[in-house]
C-alpha cells in the first residue's frame, strides 16, 4: 500500500467540496454553522490543494496556504472507509517534510474541538496553541529560526 500526493485540478473541485461538507456536517450542525458551496468554491481558488492517493485509488484531499512564517492546513479530509488505515498520519508527516522545505518555521491548523482527528494532530506534534469556542488552533514547530 503506498500513499502518495497529486496536485488536485479544477476537475477535482466537485469531489473535494462533497469529501469536505460530507466530513464537516456533524460539526457545522453541532455548532450551528452554514455551509456553503459559493464559499468552499472561493477558498478553492486561493489555494494549494491536493488529492490524497493509496495506488491508484484517491481517498482524500487536503488544502494548503501560507504566510512567512507558517504552512496551514485548511482542509484533510479522508473518506471514510479509509480512515484510521495510516494515511492521516502519513500526510502529516509530508506535510512536516513541506513545511521545512520551504523554509517555514510552523505547521498550522484549526480543528473543532469535538473533531476526532484533534488527537492524530496532538500525537504528530501539533500543541493547541489558541482554545477557542469550537476550535483549536494548533501548532507544530518544525525548523528553528538559525
Amino acid at each position: 500500500m503506498t500513499f502518495h500526493l497529486r496536485e488536485a485540478t479544477d476537475q477535482d473541485r466537485l469531489f473535494a467540496r462533497t469529501l469536505t461538507r460530507e466530513a464537516m456536517n456533524r460539526y457545522y450542525e453541532q455548532f450551528g454553522f452554514i455551509w456553503s458551496n459559493e464559499g468552499f468554491d472561493t477558498a478553492w481558488a486561493g489555494r494549494e490543494s491536493w488529492l490524497i492517493c493509496r495506488d491508484d485509488a484517491v481517498i482524500g484531499f487536503i488544502s494548503l496556504s501560507r504566510d512567512d512564517e507558517a504552512l496551514f492546513i485548511r482542509e484533510l479530509h479522508l473518506v471514510e472507509a479509509f480512515r484510521g488505515q495510516g494515511a492521516g498520519s502519513w500526510v502529516l508527516e509530508q506535510m512536516v517534510l513541506k513545511t521545512r522545505a520551504l523554509g517555514l518555521r510552523l505547521l498550522r491548523l484549526t480543528v473543532f474541538k469535538t473533531n476526532p482527528a484533534r488527537l492524530l494532530y496532538l500525537r504528530h506534534g501539533l500543541n493547541v496553541v489558541r482554545d477557542e469556542e469550537c476550535f483549536w488552533q494548533m501548532e507544530r514547530l518544525c525548523q528553528t529560526l538559525d
